[in-house]
Order: structure tokens, then sequence, then C-alpha cells
């Protein structure tokens, strides 16, 4: 900068302190539209009727398949059970083989079921007693 006398001075760098003041800006700040996009369409759960459904198509799946193996095994064996014998087609003796599996495994099943929610239901008597306040008897014995 020029001096009255003619001398130039030397510049100095303003500090923001000493910038002018600016005026807002006059033109506004545009923000991106607002689009809404419809809601994903809720995925439905399966329920206990597509359960049935599937369980019923597989149960014919492998009834058919079984069905096939009975007919491709026809050749009859002789049985020997305890002190009987007897003779039927070998598909059949290897179906009543897999029944009495399965019958097995039920039982043992249902017997282990039971014998949980006899467990559970003296656990539930034995936190809560009939006056309302939570029991102070000792836990509830552990079956195996």
């Amino acid at each position: 900068m020029a001096t009255p006398s003619g001398e130039t001075e030397p510049t100095r760098q303003q500090t923001p302190q000493q910038l002018p003041p600016t005026a807002p800006p006059t033109t506004p700040i545009k923000t991106p539209p607002v689009t809404t996009t419809p809601a994903a369409p809720k995925k439905l759960r399966p329920t206990r009727i597509s359960g049935t459904w599937v369980a019923i198509l597989v149960a014919i799946v492998v009834l058919i398949f079984l069905l096939i193996f009975i007919l491709q095994n026809g050749n009859d064996s002789t049985i020997h059970f305890l002190w009987g014998q007897s003779t039927l087609p070998l598909g059949v003796a290897l179906l009543f083989a897999a029944i009495g599996g399965a019958v097995l495994v039920a039982v043992v099943g249902a017997a282990r079921i039971m014998q949980l929610r006899r467990q559970a239901k003296r656990v539930e008597a034995d936190r809560v007693l009939p006056t309302g306040r939570p029991g102070t008897s000792a836990p509830a014995r552990r079956e195996s």
C-alpha cells in the first residue's frame, strides 16, 4: 500500500479476528430432495400349516422310496428271533426292523420329555411358595 508520502508500507496478513465481517450468503443452501421409497414388503414367516405340507410331501417321497425298496427286495429270508423263526420277504423284514428302531427311539424320547417336564414343574414350585415369597428350599434334584 502506498502512503501519502509515496512510500510503500509492508503488508501484513490479517488474522481471522481482524477480517471484516461478511454478510451471510444470500443464496439458500440447497438440500437434496427427500425421496421416500416404498418399504420393502415384509417377508412372511412360515406357518404351521405350511410346515405340515412340507412334512407331508417329504413323507410321500420317503414312502415311495420305501415301496420301491420293498418291491426290489422281495426274495424270502428266514428270520430267527428268540425261539421262533419265520420266513418273510427281505424288504418287509427290514421294514419291521426299522419300525422297531423308530418305536424304541420314540419311547426313550418321550420318557426324557416327561422327565424334563416334571423337573421344570418342581423348579417352578420351589421358586414361588403359596405365600407369594421366593422359596428358600434346597435346589431341585438333578435327574439323569
